[in-house]
């Protein structure tokens, strides 16, 4: 019998629901009727023509990218489906923001990893019980570089993008998270946040504008302090990191062109918590607080902001209400948020679903993690499901009633290990992706559960000093620096960013940062 040629099939990701999916065996398959009824093959053969699975990846972050890298494309067919094209290695996207590196040296086109398929978009739904996923077409230009927010991809007004399906084995959700503004009035119209490059674009502009704008001879002193005054909401390493790397721009390059401008400067870090960096022990981050205060960045814990808007008397700036305060308000030419995650709307869509597996007729949903709202798996990285009627129960109960969803894994941020209580770190993303992918190559996913192993972690502090902590040492100072610019260096991904980035290092050293906006 003459094996049918299924390549035509496999190449289109579009698939008509004109009619019901034929059930396929060698006694009547026909792929004419095949392709009339729109039925696409979910898999295709290898070069020594055994099946090849196909896996769709759900994301192009620290855990979808990082598994499409590792798993093996010999035995599988790799697909990616992800809103943006390109992969951030974000420890340095601060660095972007004030211009120490350019956007692409912390950018890796996710199209070089050789994927079967690649398609930008949004995964709108997922349908479990006949393994297809509803992909929405992203064809804005720049709408996947931008933190995003809203419960919709779109800003309002925007017109929906093509919706298409695609099929799938096996599934890998790695959709990761968004910022959480914990519905502060004004934060998701006024702040910046810094988690994509788009952020780190808009970021360096609006911190070059307020310079701008303050050396003009018509604006006021007045209106100098509240340009000038660079704001930064969140404790954690993102805004340490933001502030220290912000005030070597002003001491290293910007004092140089506005000499005059430098007394209006003033940075400041607030947040709720009794102190910052709360995942340091108590020497590192007082001696993190001990720099900053030598340095004149201003650090205030059990800060509480409850509004941000613009001012009307200041173009450019924005008003801060913060609860210990009162009714006074603070100015500040800008406003970076670095505090807080919530799940990708898709977790949410998929988590309040119910569904019927082919083999059952029980009603079933996704395991729901009730502190974070993640999506539930096991040790081994399986995604759980638990029957509809036990969702309200306790959390012990639905962890006895509790199964695997066929063909379903989940890796990163919007995922919890059942029992485990991991932080929503790139190192955590980065090994479970790695774990899954190796599990995957040698086919033994239930072999060996995923295990975290904890390298350390690394805040830079400015001029040349940084802290990291790990179980093994404590550094700080020049030496912490060295290790985590090599940390860094080597974990970029492709050997180009590994020569791109300490070129502009060097680049930004010799001769300065580029202060230019364009």
């Amino acid at each position: 019998m003459t094996k049918p040629r299924i390549g035509n099939a496999v190449k289109t990701s579009r698939r008509l629901l004109t009619g019901p999916i034929l059930p396929l065996s060698p006694s009547n398959f026909d792929i004419q009727r095949c392709v009339f009824h729109g039925v696409r093959m979910a898999s295709t053969a290898s070069n020594n023509g055994r099946r090849k699975e196909r896996v769709v990846i759900l994301g192009s972050g620290w855990a979808g990218y990082g598994f499409a890298r590792s798993l093996d494309p010999r035995k599988f067919e790799r697909i990616m489906i992800s809103p943006r094209s390109y992969f951030v290695f974000t420890p340095l996207l601060a660095g972007t923001a004030v211009g120490t590196l350019e956007f692409r040296a912390v950018l890796e086109p996710v199209r070089r990893l050789g994927l079967d398929q690649f398609h930008q978009g949004w995964a709108d739904d997922i349908d479990f019980s006949r393994k297809v996923i509803r992909v929405e077409a992203n064809t804005s230009d720049d709408l996947a570089s931008r933190t995003r927010l809203a419960l919709k991809h779109r800003p309002d007004g925007d017109q929906k993008g093509a919706v298409f399906d695609v099929e799938y084995d096996k599934l890998v959700i790695a959709v990761g998270s968004y910022s959480q503004t914990f519905g502060i009035e004004g934060v998701r119209e006024h702040a910046n946040f810094l988690r994509d490059i788009g952020d780190a674009r808009k970021i360096r502009m609006k911190v070059l504008q307020s310079f701008e704008k303050a050396a003009l001879p018509i604006t006021s002193d007045e209106d100098r302090k509240k340009l000038l005054h660079f704001a930064i909401v969140g404790g954690g390493p993102t805004g340490i990191e933001f502030a220290a790397e912000l005030h070597d721009l002003i001491r290293e390059d910007l004092r140089k062109t506005y000499p005059e401008l430098m007394k209006f400067v003033n940075i400041t870090v607030y947040d709720v918590a009794p102190k910052v960096l709360p995942m340091f022990d108590k020497t590192l981050a007082d001696y993190a607080m001990e720099r900053f205060n030598r340095e004149g960045i201003q650090v205030k814990t059990e800060h509480h902001l409850t509004r941000v808007r613009p001012d009307e008397d200041c173009e450019g700036c924005l008003k801060l209400k913060i609860q210990e305060y009162g009714d006074e308000e603070v100015g500040a030419g800008i406003v970076v948020w670095s505090t807080g995650l919530m799940q990708n709307p898709l977790v949410q869509k998929l988590e309040s679903k119910v569904f019927k597996l082919p083999s059952s007729d029980t009603e079933m949903q996704l395991q729901r993690d009730a502190k974070t709202g993640g999506i539930v798996t096991d040790s081994h990285l399986r995604v759980t499901m638990i029957p509809h009627k036990a969702a309200s129960e306790s959390v012990p109960a639905q962890g006895q009633n509790a199964t695997l969803l066929p063909d379903v894994y989940g890796v990163g941020d919007c995922t919890v290990i059942s029992g485990l209580s991991l932080p929503a770190t790139a190192q955590v993303a980065s090994q479970q992706a790695a774990h899954l992918a190796r599990r995957l190559n040698k086919g033994d996913v239930d072999a060996k559960p995923f295990r975290f192993r904890n390298w350390g972690t690394m805040t830079y502090l400015g001029s040349w000093t940084a802290i990291h902590q790990s179980s093994a040492d404590e550094l700080k100072g020049w030496m912490a620096w060295v290790l985590w610019r090599t940390a860094y260096l080597t974990r970029s991904m492709s050997i180009r960013n590994k020569i791109t980035v300490p070129f502009y290092w060097a680049i930004s050293w010799i001769f300065g940062r580029d202060i230019s906006r364009f």
